[in-house]
């Protein structure tokens, strides 16, 4: 299968490495300099240092010579976006002048001005016929890269682009899961990010074991909340893109959201905690548009208000968690 992974960071680049072993795999990145010393070093070292690249794994920064490698051959190939939520509308724009077959992302999280879910933005800018989902699941790049054993949902209403992505990803210690619950699968991979931010802050202030399983609990509520609010299937967040993605990000030591929150523990500033990371922090870029969304929506989200108020209205993390523990009691399943 010829397969384009558009964009080379440490996600896309991850999973260039196992797709090269079987597939026609090219990596495009917008760097020419960066992705012309991965050539030569046949190593990412910008994004993902340490992990050699396969030699069939093609690398470029021609990004129309790229596609063009999937669109030769519509029915064996896959095009997938690794941009982060804030590059997908962008890179599906540069796509419109190109007849692809088919479109996967891989980002999580939700447009920051729009409040728009990634499929959202891909309808909007290139339509709604094209066969396309999301790729997602409980998975740390590194691990990937590695080839330790990972298991990814693919989401979309498409069957066909859905078995594509079973026969094209899965192996190499890659289990494949499909569902057409579009819209449950991104809410939980954009809501746990946020939450990891608040178990990254417990943490940090060393609240215990038991505060990290309520916040995971209880934030696992939060996402099924707007999920179903917005169409998902409750069914859906029990599965990896819910609480399996969840307890990752929550409690995984190469977490970046995780880190946000431990730096803020430390009462380090925002800006240098992002600036540390090198990465983007989906967690942060998404918080005030996922508390705009559910008061819009009217669910209640009381951990993610405090993560957006710890993030951008100068409250303090022990405000924050002293406002989580002060609220009145209720039923556990509301």
């Amino acid at each position: 299968m010829k397969i384009t992974i558009l964009g080379a960071g440490a996600w896309g680049t991850a999973l260039a490495i196992p797709l090269a072993r079987k597939h026609q795999v090219v990596l495009w990145g917008r760097n020419a300099q960066a992705m012309q010393e991965a050539d030569q070093q046949r190593e990412n070292r910008l994004y993902l240092p340490g992990f050699a690249l396969p030699p069939e794994l093609q690398v470029s920064s021609d990004f129309d010579a790229a596609v063009q490698h999937v669109c030769a051959d519509p029915a064996e190939s896959l095009l997938i976006a690794a941009s982060s939520v804030s590059g997908l509308r962008e890179l599906a724009g540069h796509l419109r002048h190109h007849a692809i077959p088919n479109l996967v992302w891989l980002c999580k999280g939700l447009e920051e001005g729009t409040r728009l879910l990634p499929h959202q933005v891909v309808q909007e800018v290139l339509g709604s016929d094209l066969p396309a989902g999301v790729l997602s699941g409980p998975s740390f790049a590194q691990e990937v890269a590695r080839g330790l054993p990972c298991a990814l949902t693919i989401a979309g209403a498409d069957a066909a682009l859905c078995e594509r992505v079973v026969k094209a990803v899965h192996g190499n210690n890659i289990r494949i899961y499909s569902s057409d619950d579009l819209v449950g699968v991104e809410i939980g991979g954009a809501v746990k990010n946020i939450l990891a931010i608040a178990t990254g802050v417990a943490d940090g202030l060393q609240l215990g074991l038991n505060a990290r399983a309520a916040l995971i609990t209880r934030g696992l509520a939060e996402i099924t909340r707007l999920g179903v609010a917005l169409g998902g299937r409750p069914e859906t967040f029990m599965g990896l893109s819910g609480v399996g993605d969840l307890i990752l990000t929550c409690t995984g030591d190469l977490s970046r959201n995780r880190r946000v929150g431990l730096g803020l523990a430390q009462n380090k500033k925002l800006e240098d905690i992002v600036t540390e990371l090198g990465h983007v922090a989906e967690g942060v870029r998404c918080a005030q548009a996922v508390r705009a969304l559910a008061r819009e929506k009217g669910v209640d989200m009381p951990i993610t208000d405090a993560v957006a108020a710890a993030l951008f209205d100068g409250v303090s993390v022990q405000e924050m968690v002293a406002r989580l523990l002060a609220r009145d009691p209720r039923e556990e399943n509301l």
